[in-house]
């Protein structure tokens, strides 16, 4: 959710050269974490004034503006729907990739993300709401990680066993930083839920960038690649990293044609780079300043307007 990728095997990949997010960012992102942790250890919550201690708790459950988004995500038969269209339509670009393959192409392989693409984390929504949080919490990200309470994406995990019964190769590409345990949580998913396990330089994972591009180009040159996999289009490409909402929509706008074939795209509303364009950051802080943007938001108010 969150560029250091531990990859193995006889593929290079260890010489892609990875970029990571600016300094400023990755400052905000620690001093964060850093207060996130005290206030869960209870070690500061003596020390805080009361407006600080508000922003922890900022609602009751019931205001809480996340209601919907996971309420749809947990119980919507068209949000399921939507994942299994997804699925659906990835096995037939599969099919036709191929029918298309002659004797000297380069092998086949899907890129995909993991969390909020094959992997949900349905439950760590929940327990935001349950404790009152109405933004994404990295402390109690990093807590709930180890739990293995993920849960699979409709259809994504018959689609990954079609892809390897096919001798198509499936690389799982995440952004996560739960420290030297990050990569071995990530795999301990994919083996907990049935995943095809991959080989190490099959499961890649960035820790301190969200950018996939260094891992997309490695795998392009060694494996033809027909369509990636993702609920983020900075899944697809870079070029939608930008903290301007405007500016966003009128690159997915040009690159309309692409999805279905090129980029098939998971439903998620709850966190992405969606949620940069409105704030600036992808992970805001819990201030009543971001909650009057995300009510903006919602209302058709664009930033700066």
């Amino acid at each position: 959710m969150s560029d250091h990728a531990s990859m193995g095997g006889h593929h290079d990949f260890r010489e892609v050269t990875i970029v990571p997010d600016d300094p400023e960012s990755q400052a905000a992102r620690a001093s964060r974490r850093r207060m996130l942790n005290l206030l869960l250890t209870g070690g500061a919550a003596a020390m805080l004034p009361a407006a600080a201690r508000a922003v922890a708790h900022p609602c009751s459950t019931a205001e809480n503006p996340l209601n919907w988004a996971v309420a749809w995500k947990q119980t919507a038969a068209e949000f399921h729907a939507l994942c299994y269209q997804a699925f659906n339509i990835a096995t037939l670009q599969l099919d036709r990739a191929l029918a298309g393959q002659s004797d000297g192409d380069k092998p086949l392989a899907v890129i995909t993300d993991m969390d909020d693409t094959i992997l949900h984390a349905n439950d760590y929504w929940a327990l935001l709401i349950e404790r009152h949080r109405d933004f994404f919490d990295d402390g109690m990200w990093d807590e709930w990680i180890p739990k293995n309470r993920v849960t699979a994406v409709p259809g994504a995990l018959e689609f990954c066993h079609y892809c390897v019964a096919r001798d198509v190769a499936v690389f799982y590409v995440t952004n996560r930083d739960q420290g030297s345990d990050t990569r071995a949580y990530a795999r301990g998913h994919l083996r907990h839920l049935g995943f095809p396990l991959p080989v190490e330089e099959r499961l890649i994972v960035f820790s301190d960038t969200s950018d996939k591009s260094a891992a997309r180009e490695a795998i392009a040159a060694r494996y033809r690649v027909p369509f990636l996999i993702g609920d983020n289009l900075n899944d697809y490409k870079r070029d939608y990293y930008v903290a301007d909402v405007a500016e966003r929509l009128n690159v997915m706008e040009r690159d309309r044609d692409d999805y279905g074939h090129r980029f098939i795209v998971l439903p998620n509303p709850t966190d992405g780079h969606w949620v940069r364009a409105i704030f600036g950051e992808s992970e805001p802080a819990p201030t009543d300043e971001n909650r009057r943007r995300l009510r903006g938001a919602a209302m058709g108010i664009r930033p700066g307007q």
